[in-house]
């Protein structure tokens, strides 16, 4: 420890005694330290800078500080030894200032690191030194769950965050507009957290469907062991949805915007209103739209789940979960279904996604300038039936699409006119398009619901939901456009 250092309460605790002229009070080392670090002057005197830290600093501990507030408070620490005729030039990003793009390349990341390098580093410890034993039953005082996780004093335990889990953790609240976030292993990690953790048993869930196979299990499985009753709406409209949450008053309601595998687009800001009104919970799984075309908590709901294998990634070599909110209290409950789950994201995969994220916006843009015009182009072919894409005006959501997503992302489902034999031929005859689940990626990949990511539902419920035998699901890349139609062109041609 240097000889200068304190821990916050510490300083806070030492600071009041200066504003109340008790500065005689403090001890040579505390004095010091105060000295060192710019907050009083050579008379004693709190300076401007001790002032700002002191306020920082209750606006922390009354849950009141902004993601800014917090790296001000970090960046008054930093300098080893403070000139106090010197004015302190911030070197932190203002991250609200920023446009999605330009936050998504400089970001929080190395700003909270207190040596500054351009990328934030790998911290792979498992756990963390106290200072002594007075350090220590201070942080334990604060709970395992402490929300800050920001300053180098608050670090227990990895299951509970690690620096560079915490770094990505915030990056990932800013542009999913929430106060906070929680990063796990998996996307099913995330989603099962969020949804046992603010579910009891006896609660009603209403969710959406046909949703992700392995949601479903989620609920089918898991839910009905712990004993949620689980109620299906198979429907497009959500007036109708609204109406049922009336009717039904559940405890959550759970949509996926848009919807895995037909691409369903409803009105979140319509839902969630509807859902606060009856007390229910709103989760939306946002993961095949992504926080740069889509913020469902901006347009009102509860929870914001994604799979971060997908878009976040981008390069089909991730796997990764999160959960964002507005509302701290809920966050705090998905956090501590991690924290005794344990699934937990570990320091070198959250440095990845970090990585990752600078190129969000340019290979999603990218993916969607060749989604538009291949659903364009399928919509035309003899051999397709039907076209599921937002974009196309033919599509039921369309104008809700219109005007809650910035474009319309790189998901495309297909019907061909053939059935199951078609789907399966036509999945055979690929030959740029790979054949694999997932999406997001930036290679183009294609699969057939009905004997791949959804075979385990039951046939009948299957069909109910809109899952054909004949339905085909793409997930477009960044690939040329010209090579990727030529592609489908020729598998739809020799079916």
């Amino acid at each position: 420890m240097r000889e200068h250092e304190l821990t916050l309460r510490e300083i806070s605790l030492a600071l009041d005694r200066v504003s109340k002229g008790e500065l005689g009070k403090l001890n040579d080392h505390i004095r010091r330290a105060l000295y060192m670090y710019g907050f009083i002057d050579d008379s004693g005197a709190m300076t401007p800078r001790g002032e700002l830290f002191l306020k920082l600093y209750q606006k922390l501990t009354s849950g009141e500080a902004k993601l800014e507030d917090l790296h001000r408070l970090r960046s008054l620490l930093d300098q080893e030894v403070y000139d106090n005729d010197q004015r302190l030039e911030p070197w932190w990003v203002e991250a609200e200032s920023l446009r999605m793009e330009t936050f998504l390349v400089h970001g929080l990341t190395s700003k909270l690191d207190p040596y500054r390098p351009l990328q934030f580093p790998i911290y792979p410890s498992v756990n963390y030194e106290f200072r002594g034993p007075e350090h220590a039953a201070e942080v334990f005082s604060k709970g395992p769950l402490w929300p800050s996780h920001l300053m180098p004093e608050d670090y227990i335990y990895a299951r509970g965050a690690t620096p560079t889990t915490r770094a990505l953790e915030l990056s990932l609240a800013r542009i999913e507009g929430g106060v906070d976030a929680v990063v796990f292993d998996s996307g099913m990690s995330a989603i099962t957290a969020a949804v046992m953790g603010l579910s009891s048993p006896g609660d009603l869930v209403l969710s959406i469907s046909p949703i992700y196979g392995e949601t479903f299990l989620v609920f089918d499985m898991i839910g009905k062991r712990i004993g949620l009753e689980v109620e299906w709406y198979t429907g497009w409209d959500s007036d109708e949805l609204s109406e049922l949450i009336k009717e039904k008053r559940p405890k959550l309601v759970y949509l996926e915007v848009p919807s895995n595998p037909i691409l369903k687009v409803f009105d979140i800001r319509k839902i969630s209103q509807v859902a606060r009104e009856v007390n229910a919970i709103t989760i939306v799984d946002n993961t095949f739209a992504s926080p740069y075309l889509q913020r469902p908590l901006e347009l009102g709901a509860d929870i914001v789940v994604e799979s971060m294998t997908k878009f976040i990634s981008g390069h089909s070599d991730l796997i990764g979960g999160l959960v964002s909110s507005r509302s701290r209290e809920l966050i705090s409950k998905v956090r501590k279904m991690l924290f005794v789950t344990g699934g937990v994201l570990d320091s070198f995969r959250a440095w990845l996604f970090m990585r990752s994220l600078k190129t969000l916006h340019v290979r999603v843009e990218k993916q969607c300038n060749n989604a538009e015009a291949i659903a364009k182009f399928l919509e035309d072919h003899p051999a397709v039936s039907k076209v599921y894409y937002p974009c196309l005006k033919s599509h039921p959501n369309y104008k809700v699409a219109l005007n809650q997503m910035r474009r319309f992302g790189s998901l495309i489902s297909l019907e061909l006119k053939g059935g199951y034999e078609a789907g399966m031929n036509f999945i055979r005859n690929l030959k740029v398009f790979r054949k694999a689940v997932s999406l997001g990626a930036v290679e183009s990949l294609a699969e057939h619901p009905a004997s791949m990511t959804h075979s385990m539902m039951p046939r009948e419920e299957r069909e109910k939901a809109g899952i054909t035998d004949g339905l085909i699901r793409l997930s477009i890349g960044i690939e040329n456009l010209g090579d990727l139609i030529d592609d489908l062109k020729q598998a739809l041609d020799n079916l």
